[in-house]
């Protein structure tokens, strides 16, 4: 009996570092914008046709994740390159907990491949950038009226030529900042000052937190990285079928899957490693 008792003890024991590490997870403050849903934006940088392809194609991954996640996702603008690739993209993503999951996409994804254009197989390096911002609700972000400039113009579509004839396309600019959203997605002017006014209160929230996060962030910024979108966060070679984050040195050779939405061990592992930073931040704070 006695020997039993011990090995039930000894087991216990093993198991308590992870119970408490757990524990901890549970304690800690939910960020108030984890439940929101997101406006998820995509940019070609550098690398050409190369880039906007690359950006078509993270475009269609993150759309498959949320098909998996059981989100919606809609296409709100997209400026096409008529060879198959975008120069940017904005999406909303609605579903239950999408800032909490898509938070850490944010940044400079990095591709690295053979062009279909290229002859000598040579690899090119191109990039591309991704935000996800929460969606900024009316009692998020005060935007006064008088703050704003709206122009409403004809849609175009690729190459500039105009699409019809009526004046549905909206373009919103936040006078103070700067801040300029255009939106000409849907045929209807009002949906389409909806959308842009959406876009613009997420845009002026995420100014609004960096402004807090450069005051507040110096010492924790050594433990838990600045999230700042200049920042490599993740390379994609073809060639070797590999997907790297630089943030936490994970690689997976499986970049077929992942460009398939396949992407919740990358998102998993991210959020356990910034909860844990996030720890030993308060822990050093107490």
């Amino acid at each position: 009996m006695r020997e039993m008792a011990k090995a039930e003890i000894d087991e216990i024991e093993d198991k308590l570092p992870a119970a408490e590490d757990a524990l901890k997870f549970l304690l800690l403050p939910r960020d108030p914008n984890d439940e929101k849903n997101v406006i998820l934006e995509i940019r070609a940088g550098t690398g050409g046709d190369e880039a906007t392809l690359f950006a078509a194609e993270i475009l269609r991954m993150y759309a498959r994740y949320a098909e998996t996640q059981g989100w919606k996702m809609d296409i709100m603008e997209v400026a096409d390159t008529g060879v198959g690739g975008i120069k940017e993209a904005i999406a909303m993503i609605e579903g239950d907990n999408v800032f909490s999951k898509m938070r850490y996409e944010s940044g400079v994804h990095r591709v690295q491949r053979v062009p279909q254009t290229e002859t000598s197989g040579r690899i090119h390096t191109s990039a591309i950038t991704v935000a996800v911002l929460p969606e900024a609700e009316d009692v998020d972000v005060e935007v006064n009226q008088n703050d704003l400039r709206i122009d409403t113009f004809c849609s175009s579509g690729p190459g500039g030529q105009s699409v019809n004839t009526t004046y549905s396309a909206v373009r919103i600019t936040h006078l103070p900042t700067g801040v300029v959203v255009s939106m000409q997605d849907e045929k209807s002017q009002i949906k389409n000052r909806e959308k842009a006014m959406r876009v613009l209160r997420a845009r002026l929230q995420e100014i609004e937190e960096q402004k807090q996060h450069d005051i507040l962030s110096a010492e924790r910024k050594s433990m838990v990285g600045s999230g700042d979108r200049s920042e490599k966060i993740r390379t994609y070679n073809f060639k070797e079928n590999r997907v790297t984050d630089h943030r936490i040195g994970m690689t997976v050779h499986q970049l077929d899957l992942v460009m398939e939405g396949q992407l919740n061990d990358f998102i998993e592992a991210l959020r356990t490693h910034y909860q844990t930073e996030k720890l030993k931040t308060d822990s050093v704070v107490a």
